[in-house]
């Protein structure tokens, strides 16, 4: 796992959400399947107690996960560096004749079809530390795409 997260309070907070419910409210539930499964006696042909025990492993299987990341979490200060494009900085930008429109955001919250790029990426990295009017060579799939910064947000 990488060292850190980078994302937006609103994504931690829906983390955090997720944990409490996996916590305090579906690992108990299994917890109590999985005993009362045990209680109807031979387990070697019960499916309800693998299914359950399968179901439990998966929930503190992301409970780690969740745990790791809000470990490593580093939330996005808006409009950390004006004028500069940074993580939380959503951009407008020229390709092909086009204008699109890119937020910054951490690799949990990336979402390419919401126009949220990672900063991992190669189109978010390239961006990060450039200014309005910078242009920008970027090798892509189809080959080296001319991207112009016209506005930082």
């Amino acid at each position: 796992m990488p060292d850190t997260q980078y994302m937006s309070q609103e994504k931690i907070d829906s983390l955090q959400v997720e944990l409490k419910e996996l916590k305090e409210i579906k690992a108990p539930k299994l917890r109590k399947r999985i005993d009362e499964a045990r209680q109807m006696g031979d387990l070697s042909e019960n499916a309800e107690y693998h299914t359950a025990r399968e179901e439990l492993v998966w929930i503190q299987s992301r409970i780690g996960e969740i745990n790791a990341i809000l470990y490593n979490a580093e939330v996005i200060a808006d409009n950390i560096s004006k004028g500069i494009v940074s993580i939380g900085s959503t951009i407008v930008v020229k390709v092909n004749g086009q204008k699109k429109e890119y937020t910054i955001v951490g690799a949990q919250e990336a979402n390419p079809l919401e126009g949220k790029i990672s900063n991992e990426s190669p189109l978010g990295s390239a961006f990060l530390g450039k200014a309005e009017g910078n242009k920008i060579d970027i090798q892509v799939p189809a080959g080296i795409q001319e991207y112009k910064i016209i506005k930082i947000k």
